[in-house]
C-alpha cells in the first residue's frame, strides 16, 4: 500500500511550477523530501545525532551528488561507479552550507548530515537552484533545531527582464547568473558572475530573488504544518557561567583594546592576544582551569572579538592602524618567473599571490562530465592555499572544498574579459603564498596580470577586493571595511567580495552574518567596494597596462586554420602517419577538430618556432591545391622517366603531376633529358583531366611560341592497323578449321 504524501506546489509565475513532496521515500531519515520541477527531482535527508559530539563546534556535512543514472549515462572510468564528487557539485554543496549553518544554534554540536541527490534529470532544468530548497524542507519536517526555513533561487535577466531559475539556454543569453540564499526576513549569501552591471543592477537582482525565496519559505511552512511539525528536540546546552563571563571581560578587555589599538602586524597582535590570554589562564587555579578550561578560552575570544569592533566602531580604527575604507599597501610584479608562459606577483599588506598563467590547445581543455553537464572549459583557473601560507603546518589531504570555491570566484571574475576569439586554451594557477585575508581577490589581481603578461588580448583588466562589516544592533552603529584582514573576516557580520573592471562588476560572493541588513548598507558596501576596487585596479595597470603584443619567445605561438572536409583524412594520413611524421619534423602540435556545424576541419598548430608553423601551413596549402584549367602554374622536376617528367608544383609541394614528353617542346622530343632535367623549373598550363586517359594534363609546350614552319606530324594509318586485324583474324579461322570436329550421327 502506497504511503499517504503530503505535497506544496510553488508557481515561479511564467507556467513553470517547483513541488515539494514527503511522506514517500526514506521515512527513516529525520526529514526527507522530493523536490521536482519538470523532470528534475531531488531527493533531500537530513539526519542528525540526538548525542553531542565531543567538539566545540557544528559538525555539519552538506553532500550533493548527481547520478549518473538520472541523465540516463554511465560513469565514466574503469569501474562505472560514482566516485569523489565533481567541482561541480562540490560548489553546490558550498552553496547550500553558506546559508544553513548560521542558522543552527551556536551551542548545538551533534553530527548533522544533509545528502542531497539527483533522480532525474531535465536538461532545461539546473538542479543546483533548487538544492537550498530542498535542504531547508527536509529540515522543516524534523524535529532538529533550526531558526528559520530559507530557500536559494538563481537569477538571470535576458534582454532586461529577470528570470528566476532560467534554463541553460536561457542562461547563456543572460549578462547576469546569480545564486541569492535568503530566508524570508534577510539575505544571507549571494554567489555569482556577470557581464560589468552597476551596483544598482546588482541590488536590484537580489530584491528580485529574495521577493521569490518568500513563496518558497512559506510553502515549506504549508508543508511542515501538513504533515504535523514535529517538536523541536532538546539537547543539552553548552556549559555557561556569567559571573565567570564577565570576570573574564574585565580581565582582558582593556588589554585587548590597547594592542588592537597599537596597528601591529598579524604575528606580533597574534603574539600579544596570546599573552594576555595566557596571563588570565594562569591567574586561576589548577583545580579551576580543569573545571572551567574550555569557558575560559570561549569568554576570552569572545572579549577579544567585542574589544576589536569596539575599537572600529567606537574610533574607525582596525587591528592594523587603518581607517575603514584605507587598502593596504600593494606592490606588483609581472615575468617573475623565466619558464612560464606568464606569471605575475600580487601582494597587498600580508596576503600574497603568485600566478602563472600556460598556453595550449584544445586538447588541453578542461572536461566537464556531469549527469546535469556535459562540456569542456578552454579557461580555467586553479587555487592552491598550502599550510606556510598562515605560518602553519597541518597534513595535505588533496584540493579542499575551500580552494575550489576560492578557485571558482576568481575564474568567474576573470572569464568574461578572456576573448571569445583567443586562440589558446588558457591555465591559471595561483598559489597561496601569504596569506591574512582576501586571497582569492589577490588571486584576481595576480591572475589579470599574469595573463596580460603571457600575452592574452584581454578585453579589460580586472581587480577585486573584500569587504567586511560589523554592527551594533543596540547602537544602531555600523561601519563598511575595505579590504579586510583574515581577523575582521572572522570578528565581522559580512564577508562580500567584489570583482570587476572600470566599468561594472564581474563576480561576487557574499556572506551575511547577521539578520535584516538592510539595502542602503549593502548599497553603500558596494559603492565603497567600488572605489577600493579602482584604487587596485590603478597599481596593477601601473606595473601593466594593456597585455603583451605577442607571447614570450618561448610560448608556444597558436595558428588557427580550417580545411575543407574531404582533406581531413588526407592531413591525419593512415593511422596518423602524415600529422605525426608532420608534428615530428615541425616540432608543433597539431589539433584537428570538426566544426559541428560546417564540417569544416578546424586545425590548431601548435609551436614556438615561427618556422615550424609555417611549414605546417604550407603543407596544408599543398594538401589542398586544386589547379584552374588554363592557368599557367611554375613547376619542378623531381623526377625522370622514359615518357616524360613528374613535376610538382612549387606552390603547393608535395602535389605532382605528368609532364608527358609529347608536352615538353614542339620538336620532337626522343629523350626527356635532351629537354629538362632533375630540379628544373619552369612554367606549364594546366588543361584539367584528359578525357582519355583519365589523368590530369599539363602542358610546357603550350606556352612556348610555336617555331616557323612548324608541321604536326601525321596521325597513325588506322585502315592499315584495322588490315593487320583481317589477317590475325583470317589466321585464327584456319587454325579453327584444322580442330578435329565432333562425332556426329
Amino acid at each position: 500500500m502506497i504511503p499517504k504524501t503530503f505535497k506544496e506546489v510553488i508557481d515561479l509565475g511564467d507556467g513553470r511550477e517547483i513541488s515539494i513532496e514527503t511522506g514517500k521515500l526514506a521515512k527513516q531519515a529525520h526529514g526527507s523530501v522530493v523536490v521536482q520541477s519538470g523532470n528534475c527531482m531531488l531527493l533531500c535527508t537530513v539526519v542528525s545525532n540526538y548525542q553531542a559530539s565531543d567538539v566545540d563546534f557544528l559538525p555539519l556535512t552538506v553532500d550533493y551528488r548527481e547520478k549518473f543514472a538520472a541523465a540516463g549515462r554511465y560513469p565514466g572510468g574503469f569501474f562505472k561507479r560514482e566516485a569523489r564528487p565533481s567541482d561541480g557539485e562540490v560548489l553546490t554543496m558550498r552553496l547550500v552550507d553558506r546559508v544553513l549553518r548560521p542558522l543552527f544554534p551556536k551551542d548545538y554540536h551533534s553530527e548533522t548530515q544533509i545528502m542531497i541527490q539527483l533522480m532525474s534529470h531535465d536538461p532545461e532544468i539546473m538542479p543546483d537552484a533548487m538544492a537550498g530548497l530542498a535542504a531547508s524542507a527536509a529540515i522543516q519536517l524534523s524535529d532538529i533545531p533550526f531558526e528559520t526555513p530559507i530557500s536559494e533561487v538563481r537569477v538571470g535577466r535576458v534582454n532586461g527582464e529577470f528570470i528566476i531559475n532560467p534554463s541553460l539556454s536561457q542562461l547563456e543569453e543572460s549578462d547576469i547568473d546569480m545564486v541569492i540564499g535568503a530566508s524570508a526576513d534577510s539575505v544571507m549569501m549571494v554567489e555569482g558572475e556577470m557581464k560589468e552591471i552597476s551596483e544598482e543592477e546588482m541590488t536590484e537582482a537580489i530584491k528580485f530573488a529574495h521577493e521569490a525565496i518568500k513563496l518558497q519559505c512559506e510553502a515549506q511552512t504549508r508543508l511542515a504544518e501538513a504533515f504535523g511539525k514535529k517538536e523541536t528536540r532538546e539537547y543539552e546546552p553548552e556549559k555557561a557561567d556569567e559571573a565567570l563571563e564577565k570576570k573574564i571581560h574585565n580581565m582582558a578587555y582593556d588589554k585587548v583594546y590597547a594592542v588592537a589599538k597599537a596597528g601591529s602586524s598579524k604575528h606580533e597582535r597574534g603574539a600579544a592576544f596570546a599573552e594576555i590570554k595566557e596571563e588570565i589562564i594562569a591567574s586561576f587555579t589548577e583545580e579551576e582551569q580543569e573545571e572551567f578550561g574550555d569557558l575560559i578560552s570561549k569568554y576570552y575570544s569572545k572579549a577579544e572579538k567585542n574589544a576589536v569592533r569596539d575599537l572600529t566602531l567606537n574610533e574607525g580604527l582596525r587591528l592594523d592602524g587603518r581607517k575603514t575604507t584605507d587598502i593596504r599597501p600593494i606592490w606588483c610584479e609581472v615575468d617573475y618567473l623565466p619558464s612560464t608562459h606568464g606569471s605575475s606577483i600580487f601582494t597587498r599588506g600580508e596576503t600574497q599571490a603568485l600566478a602563472t598563467v600556460t598556453l595550449g590547445t584544445s586538447r588541453e581543455a578542461n572536461m566537464i562530465d556531469m549527469p546535469s553537464f556535459e562540456g569542456e572549459e578552454r579557461f580555467y583557473l586553479h587555487y592552491n592555499f598550502p599550510p606556510f601560507s598562515t605560518g602553519e603546518a597541518r597534513p595535505i589531504r588533496g584540493t579542499s572544498r575551500r580552494e575550489v570555491g576560492h578557485g571558482n570566484l576568481a575564474q568567474r571574475a576573470l572569464k568574461g574579459m578572456v576573448p571569445a576569439d583567443c586562440p589558446y586554451t588558457v591555465r591559471v594557477v595561483s598559489e597561496i603564498l601569504e596569506s591574512n585575508g582576501s586571497s582569492s581577490m589577490a588571486t584576481v589581481c595576480a591572475g589579470t596580470m599574469a595573463l596580460m603578461d603571457a600575452g592574452v588580448k584581454m578585453i579589460k583588466p580586472v581587480s577585486g577586493i573584500a569587504m567586511g562589516l560589523i554592527t551594533d544592533t543596540e547602537t544602531g552603529k555600523y561601519a563598511v571595511l575595505s579590504d579586510i584582514l583574515g581577523d575582521e573576516d572572522h570578528l565581522g557580520d559580512m564577508d562580500f567580495k567584489v570583482t570587476g573592471t572600470e566599468d561594472g562588476i564581474t563576480a561576487c560572493q557574499m556572506d551575511i552574518k547577521v539578520k535584516g541588513l538592510s539595502y542602503e548598507i549593502l548599497v553603500q558596501a558596494l559603492k565603497q567596494a567600488r572605489d577600493g576596487r579602482l584604487h587596485i585596479l590603478g597599481k596593477i595597470t601601473e606595473t601593466i597596462a594593456t597585455p603583451n603584443e605577442s607571447v614570450k619567445a618561448h610560448a608556444p605561438k597558436m595558428v588557427t586554420t580550417t580545411i575543407p572536409n574531404e582533406f581531413i583524412g588526407a592531413l591525419i594520413g593512415p593511422g596518423g602517419k602524415v600529422i605525426q611524421e608532420l608534428q615530428k619534423e615541425t616540432n608543433t602540435t597539431i589539433v584537428i577538430n570538426e566544426d559541428p556545424v560546417t564540417e569544416e576541419g578546424i586545425v590548431e598548430i601548435l609551436g614556438t618556432d615561427q618556422e615550424g608553423i609555417d611549414k605546417v601551413l604550407a603543407t596544408i596549402d599543398a594538401l589542398m591545391f586544386k589547379p584552374v584549367v588554363g592557368n599557367v602554374y611554375e613547376v619542378k622536376v623531381i623526377k625522370m622517366l622514359d615518357f616524360g617528367a613528374v613535376v610538382e608544383y612549387t606552390q603547393a609541394p608535395g602535389n605532382e603531376v605528368l609532364l608527358h614528353v609529347s608536352e615538353l617542346a614542339w620538336e620532337r622530343t626522343e629523350n626527356v633529358s635532351d629537354v629538362v632535367n632533375m630540379g628544373d623549373v619552369f612554367e606549364v598550363k594546366y588543361f584539367g583531366v584528359d578525357p582519355k586517359t583519365r589523368k590530369e594534363k599539363v602542358s610546357r609546350k603550350a606556352i612556348l611560341p610555336k617555331p616557323e614552319g612548324y608541321v604536326a606530324r601525321p596521325p597513325r594509318d588506322n585502315n592499315r592497323s584495322g588490315g593487320n586485324r583481317d589477317n590475325r583474324n583470317r589466321d585464327n579461322k584456319r587454325r579453327d578449321d584444322r580442330k578435329p570436329r565432333d562425332n556426329r550421327d
